[in-house]
């Protein structure tokens, strides 16, 4: 499977998804950051295709058909957001359906959301974790296919809580990543 990461962030998931020798065919940003430098030290194309505003004057269709049309010159199989700040319009949905992996830091379907763990927090529960799953035009909605609990500790902060996250996160979505790529599909 032809495998394009997605970020914009520090990348770690990517460097995670490198580790396990996963292939990957481009590595895209939504903004600059260390993700773009961990794929070029790794001699893989990275590219950037910028969000330039933040604001209700974001064409959202338009952002989405560049990122759709780049997706196609890579002939990608699979699309692996990892940290990818952008929600996408319908035009990628329509086209790679099916096909997209994304990773949540909650027990979906609870906490969906921006401030997964703040709320998990606020709501006062004892276990949280995280999931992997199909992304769909529905944030955070998609089909489930894995998912691992973390345990919420007295005195643990949205920060402190999120890193044991994460932690649990990058395991998970890199085994089930490596899962997907050795059956060839992801269902």
């Amino acid at each position: 499977m032809r495998v394009a990461v997605l970020a914009s962030g520090s990348g770690t998931i990517l460097e995670a998804i490198l580790r396990e020798q996963i292939d990957i065919e481009l590595v895209m940003a939504d903004r600059p950051c260390r993700a773009l430098d961990i794929a070029d030290a790794a001699s893989i194309p990275a590219v950037l295709v910028e969000r330039t505003s933040f604001g209700k004057d974001f064409d959202r269709d338009t952002f989405t058909t560049q990122v759709v049309e780049l997706l196609d010159k890579y002939d990608v199989d699979l699309v692996v957001m990892a940290g990818w700040g952008t929600i996408f319009g319908a035009a990628m949905f329509d086209r790679y359906e099916g096909r997209i992996l994304n990773t949540h830091p909650a027990l979906l379907p609870a906490f969906k959301g921006w401030h997964a763990v703040r709320d998990a927090l606020a709501a006062g529960v004892k276990v949280t974790g995280c999931t992997v799953h199909i992304a769909t035009a529905a944030v955070d909605d998609g089909p489930i296919l894995a998912q691992a609990a973390v345990e919420v500790v007295p005195g643990d902060t949205e920060e402190s809580l999120h890193e044991r996250i994460k932690s649990v996160e990058r395991a998970l979505y890199v085994d089930t990543i490596k899962e997907i790529v050795e059956r060839g599909s992801v269902q």
